[in-house]
């Protein structure tokens, strides 16, 4: 599939279930808590998800994962499955969170602290969304996908952390992972130019150890290969005429 332009009534259907999709995260921040299970999270977040907001969870039975939200805890990079394993403090998690609503896709996930956060859960969940923040601020007509995974990396590498390259930010709409992939690492002046209308993800991955990860049994689960401590921060957002608009912002979290 080749990368779409979004027109105006597709970009208000985007608006829409990206605002959802933050509604989400917002809402689940007070039940982040020592003691909760991550199937808990699951539990709360789906009913609300259909009950309240009458939104598809995107990730339920997508490719065979069983539950409507990931939730990925100190060492796993991403695609956490929710099960019965309770948070206790000093825990840090991401809630990745994905709706769809009128055929159209919201994707946004956040770090969250468990109690009271550890000096090192709050340095590498900081410079996570300090990549994401600076990728995302580089969105513009002209500017290459390639000067905006440099920039993530020199970022990352600087604070002697490591981005994770196996997995990466994608083009989003009516499908939920469509081109272009968005990597996090790169060199300037590569890659695909940018356009208005165009939707997708940054989602920088990054790592306090080595960036090397693995894939557990379950086929979904993603770790860091030396058990380091990774975070990530995603928006979905939308290249316009002269800049960026960020889909899934929520106003009570400003970034």
């Amino acid at each position: 599939m080749g990368v779409t332009i979004k027109s105006s009534e597709e970009i208000e259907k985007m608006r829409v279930a990206g605002r959802l999709a933050a509604d989400v995260l917002h809402m689940i921040e007070p039940h982040v808590v020592p003691g909760i299970t991550t199937q808990e999270l699951n539990d709360i977040c789906h009913d609300f998800m259909v009950n309240e907001q009458k939104v598809v969870p995107a990730p339920l039975n997508y490719r065979g994962f069983p539950r409507s939200i990931c939730t990925s805890v100190n060492h796993v990079v991403c695609h956490g499955i929710p099960a019965e394993k309770k948070l206790k403090a000093g825990d840090i998690i991401n809630i990745d969170i994905t709706v769809i609503k009128d055929d159209y896709h919201g994707d946004t996930s956040r770090m969250f602290m468990v109690g009271k956060p550890t000096v090192p859960g709050q340095r590498v969940s900081r410079i996570a969304y300090e990549c994401m923040k600076i990728g995302i601020e580089l969105i513009k007509p002209g500017v290459r996908l390639g000067d905006i995974g440099h920039a993530i990396q020199q970022h990352a590498e600087k604070h002697n952390c490591s981005v994770v390259r196996e997995y990466c930010g994608h083009g989003i709409g009516r499908v939920f992972h469509e081109d272009p992939q968005v990597l996090h690492y790169g060199r300037p002046n590569t890659g695909l130019m940018l356009e208005a209308g165009m939707t997708f993800t940054v989602e920088p991955m990054i790592n306090l150890g080595r960036r090397h990860v693995k894939l557990l049994p379950d086929e979904w689960t993603v770790v860091t290969k030396d058990h380091s401590l990774t975070a990530q921060w995603e928006h979905t957002n939308l290249v316009t005429d002269d800049g960026f608009e960020i889909l899934t912002l929520h106003p009570e979290y400003g970034f």
